[in-house]
């Protein structure tokens, strides 16, 4: 079982067939999947989404090229809509200065205020970085300093592990990067990318190791190979599985597992399986 943790199914690409990608990420063995707002409409219908379909859940917020509509109206929205049951984090929110659609300082404003959301609400945030990491961390530090607390569990007994805070999906950074932020408390997810022929993940990938990832497809886009030129759709997320299998030398069941086991953690959609060391410590010791 799989948990597409990254799936744009409220674009218009799905419009005419959208309950038939649903059934078939089910029969292609699709446990859950978590679809992003990236405005204020998109993250309406993604809870809309969320509502008729009991394996799917929601984020909400306001995407870095929307950012020049992210005004204060739409933020008291957003934080609003967050408070839906089947909303599971902020996002997709972060910078993107490789695009500008939105201008910089903009970005950096309404990512500060989606992050301030993020914690009055506890709530995980899924980050989009794109040229822009050490900015986005920069303002992830900001927020982390003046609220230590956000998303730490305030009952004994304490984890010496950072609380869960978000992911960065489509992370396109190095492997010192990605334990920069394994070390803060957040996830790191690869679309299909990973597959990609001499892809810049890959070395990263194998750096991070199966236990800190999760799985994502970035549906309609980033494509897995051997589809690339077709639409993507969350059924193929074990396409970029069995790549993160074969780069990391485990097996396919063992990456979906810890991948579900992170992605349950941090959203908190169901009780996580044991990770795959304590799974395979059971095996050896019970079974």
């Amino acid at each position: 079982m799989y948990i597409d943790t990254h799936a744009h199914l409220v674009t218009p690409d799905f419009n005419d067939d959208r309950d038939e990608v649903i059934e078939r990420a089910r029969q292609a063995g699709v446990e859950a999947i978590i679809v992003p707002g990236t405005d204020l409409q998109s993250s309406h219908e993604a809870v809309g989404l969320a509502q008729k379909y009991d394996f799917i859940y929601a984020c909400v917020g306001v995407h870095p090229h929307e950012a020049s509509s992210g005004n204060a109206g739409v933020l008291r929205e957003i934080e609003l809509l967050s408070q839906h049951k089947k909303v599971v984090a902020i996002g997709e929110i972060g910078l993107d200065f490789h695009y500008d659609f939105s201008p910089r300082e903009k970005q950096i404003e309404v990512f500060k205020d989606q992050l301030e959301i993020a914690v009055r609400r506890n709530l995980p945030v899924v980050i989009h970085t794109r040229q822009s990491i050490p900015e986005t961390i920069g303002a992830i530090r900001e927020t982390l300093k003046e609220n230590s607390y956000w998303r730490m569990d305030q009952t004994p007994p304490y984890s010496r592990f950072p609380a869960p805070k978000g992911v960065f999906h489509c992370f396109s950074g190095d492997g010192a990067t990605a334990w920069e932020l394994l070390n803060m408390g957040f996830f790191v997810s690869f679309p299909g990318i990973v597959t990609f022929k001499n892809s810049n993940v890959t070395e990263t990938v194998q750096k991070v190791g199966i236990d800190h990832l999760m799985l994502e497809t970035d549906s309609p886009y980033m494509t897995p190979v051997p589809l690339r030129g077709k639409r993507n759709e969350p059924a193929n997320v074990r396409l970029i599985a069995e790549k993160i299998a074969e780069l990391c030398d485990s097996t396919i069941d063992d990456v979906a597992r810890s991948a579900r086991y992170n992605a349950k953690k941090l959203f908190g959609i169901g009780q996580p399986d044991p990770p795959v060391i304590a799974y395979k410590m059971y095996n050896s010791l019970y079974l």
